[in-house]
C-alpha cells in the first residue's frame, strides 16, 4: 500500500485535513468517508485511482480531526455537500473530476448529483441509496416488511439522538463494525476513528450528523433527486442498510447508472475486499464499464 501524504485544504472557513496521493494536474477524484469512519477508509482505492492518473484527495469530514469542528455547528447533509463542492474547487478540479462516497459520504454524494450535477464527470455511491428510496417502502403495504426490518436495523440513528449517547461510542462504534460488517477485522479502522472522534466536542460533532439530520433535515433529505449516472454499489451482508432497498429501486436510478450487489461483503465492501471493489469502481471512473 503507497502511503498518502497529509496535507490540509481550506474551504469555507474550515481547514480540512486530508491523505492524498498521485500527482497535482492529474484530474481529481475525491473521496468522502462516513461513520464512523475516517479518510484511512480508502487507503487501499486511493493509490489503486492514483495509479490510473488521479490525483486522489480523501477529507477527514467536517468534526473528524484532524478537520475542524463546524462553525455554526450544523452538520446537515445540504452542509456536507456544499462542503464537496468547495473542497473541488480549492483543490483545482474540472468537469472531469470524481467523486466516491460512502455511507454519510455517499448521501453527500447524492446531494451533490442533484444539486450541481455537471460539476463532477463520475460519481460512485456506496452503501446507502438514494434518500428517496429509504423512504419509499413506507408508502406501500407490499413492502413494509421491507421497511420494517431496515427500521429495526437503524436502531443506532435513534440511539444517537439520546441526550449523553456520546459517552456510549466506546462500546456502540465497535460494535456497529462488527454488526455492518460480520467478520470483517476492523481494528486498524476502530482505532483510527476513535484518534479522529477524540473529546467531547468532536464525539458530538460525529453525532450531530444524525441529530442535525431528524431535527432539521429531513426534509431536505426526501427532496434530493440525484440527476447524474452514478455507480451505486451495495454489500450484499450489509448490516447498516438493506442491499435489497437498492436492488427494488434500481430502474428509478439517473439515466445512465448502474446498481451493483457485491456478493460476500458488507457495509465496509470497500475494505473487506478492495480487490473485487476496487476494479467495480475504476472500471466507472476510466468509463470501461
Amino acid at each position: 500500500m503507497t502511503s498518502p501524504d497529509e496535507i490540509t485544504v481550506r474551504a469555507r472557513g474550515i481547514d480540512f485535513g486530508a491523505l492524498e496521493w498521485g500527482r497535482h494536474g492529474d484530474p481529481l477524484a475525491l473521496l468522502i468517508h462516513g461513520y464512523p469512519d475516517t479518510a484511512w477508509t480508502w487507503r487501499h482505492l486511493g493509490p489503486d485511482l492514483a495509479a490510473d492518473g488521479r490525483h486522489v484527495v480523501a477529507p477527514f469530514t467536517r468534526g473528524y480531526a484532524p478537520t475542524g469542528l463546524a462553525p455554526n455547528d450544523d452538520y446537515r447533509v445540504a452542509e456536507q455537500a456544499a462542503d464537496v463542492l468547495a473542497l473541488h474547487e480549492a483543490l483545482g478540479g474540472g468537469d472531469d473530476a470524481a467523486l466516491v462516497g460512502h455511507d454519510w459520504g455517499a448521501v453527500a454524494t447524492w446531494a451533490v448529483t442533484a444539486a450541481e450535477p455537471e460539476r463532477f464527470s463520475k460519481y460512485v455511491a456506496m452503501s446507502v441509496p438514494p434518500p428517496e428510496a429509504i423512504l419509499a417502502p413506507l408508502r406501500s403495504l407490499r413492502t413494509l416488511p421491507v421497511a420494517a426490518r431496515q427500521l429495526r436495523m437503524s436502531w443506532y440513528f435513534l440511539f444517537n439522538q439520546l441526550p449523553g449517547s456520546e459517552r456510549s461510542l466506546d462500546w456502540l462504534i465497535p460494535k456497529l463494525w462488527r454488526d455492518w460488517s460480520p467478520g470483517y477485522e476492523g481494528s486498524e479502522d476502530i482505532t483510527r476513528v476513535f484518534e479522529a472522534i477524540d473529546g467531547p466536542g468532536r464525539r458530538r460533532a460525529a453525532l450531530r450528523y444524525y441529530r442535525n439530520t431528524l431535527t432539521t433535515g429531513l426534509g431536505e433529505l426526501a427532496s434530493i433527486r440525484p440527476d447524474a449516472p452514478v455507480l451505486y454499489l451495495h454489500g450484499a451482508a450489509d448490516g447498516c442498510a438493506l442491499a435489497r432497498i437498492g436492488a427494488m429501486h434500481e430502474g428509478e436510478l439517473p439515466p445512465g447508472s448502474r446498481f451493483g450487489e457485491v456478493p460476500g461483503v458488507g457495509h465496509f465492501l470497500h475494505l473487506e475486499d478492495p480487490g473485487q471493489v476496487n476494479p467495480l469502481i475504476r472500471g466507472w471512473i476510466q468509463g470501461d464499464c
